[in-house]
């Protein structure tokens, strides 16, 4: 089969199609023709050396796929050849084919293009632990969520909008992100680049007023996300993308607030961990997504012939939601 491969080159790396095993699926695996994936940064991370796959993973990006099941394992009873799913993967979405436990695959919603399913396991099952699993987010809470055009950004969003009905607020650096943040339903959009957004939550809703706090940024926010989180408030970090050595750390807010914080990645959990998680988000989304009080927000389809362009809009913080890749 095809499959886009990591090339590295005296210049960097670089993304070239070619020629792989086709993989057999496993007794308990479904063989998937893969129709889209998904961009992610662990792509743009692994391509650089910077994010290996998990052990025994396959060592081709992409993360989430959707696609036909073309064959079935030995023991699958739950799927049979013709079905179109969508999942998340460990890695392996970069190709014509990919294998997928048959309890970590979805059925794909018939009012949803295979587009749009690629564009929703990665972000919708991130933004799902972390206000679900991890931060426990209560009904009416108040919720702060950084990168609000991302894709997990956006995810969160709609999650935070339709099973919580949360006050949302969102920080993005750009107005067209704030604008579809507050779209997806944020009740409070600040531009991180013009306005000091503590200082902007402070006057708008008050002191200590945030419950929980979604972080992909690190460094230049600590102290603020300090200021504003509340008594027994949890702060989440999903990555740290503007640096992770924090100076000038006081503990004196985790202690006086009852402050949890916790850090999280999807990836390398356990097959086990991410199957639950797979079944306990269809349970409860689905139906959302059938209904369209849920969806992915796309912000460009790519060919698959164009992935290295594709990968530099996301490395230039150039999309508001999710890059895809098709015709595959």
């Amino acid at each position: 089969m095809k499959a886009i491969q990591v090339i590295q080159e005296s210049s960097g790396s670089a993304l070239k199609i070619g020629e792989v095993p086709t993989p057999e699926p496993d007794e308990n695996e479904l063989l998937v023709k893969i129709r889209s994936t998904a961009i992610n940064r662990a792509d743009l991370l692994q391509r650089t050396g910077n994010y290996d796959p998990p052990e025994g993973a396959s060592n081709i990006l992409g993360l989430e796929i959707s696609g036909v099941v073309e064959k079935v394992g030995s023991e699958v009873t739950e799927w049979e050849n013709g079905d179109r799913i969508f999942g998340l993967l460990p890695g392996g979405g970069y190709a014509e084919y990919c294998t997928i436990h048959e309890d970590m695959a979805m059925g794909l919603p018939d009012n949803l293009s295979f587009e749009e399913a690629a564009a929703i396991p990665e972000t919708f099952l991130t933004a799902f632990q972390t206000l679900d699993w991890l931060a426990e987010l209560q009904e009416q809470e108040t919720v702060l969520i950084h990168a609000a055009g991302s894709g997990v950004g956006t995810s969160a969003i709609q999650l935070a909008y339709s099973l919580y009905e949360a006050r949302i607020i969102a920080t993005a650096g750009k107005q067209h992100k704030l604008d579809t943040a507050k779209e997806l339903g944020a009740n409070f959009a600040y531009n991180y680049k013009e306005q000091n957004y503590a200082e902007e939550i402070i006057s708008d809703i008050g002191a200590d007023s945030v419950n929980v706090v979604i972080d992909f940024i690190g460094k230049p926010y600590w102290h603020k996300n300090m200021e504003v989180l509340a008594m027994d408030g949890r702060l989440v970090y999903l990555s740290f993308l503007g640096g992770h050595k924090v100076e000038n750390i006081s503990l004196i807010p985790i202690l006086r607030k009852r402050l949890s914080i916790m850090g999280s990645t999807l990836r390398n959990r356990t097959e086990e961990y991410k199957i639950d998680l797979t079944k306990d988000f269809a349970s409860k989304t689905l139906s959302l997504f059938k209904d369209g009080k849920l969806k992915p927000v796309i912000d460009s389809v790519f060919d698959w012939s164009e992935t290295e362009t594709a990968h530099q809009r996301m490395k230039n913080n150039k999309n508001t939601g999710k890059i895809v890749l098709t015709d595959m």
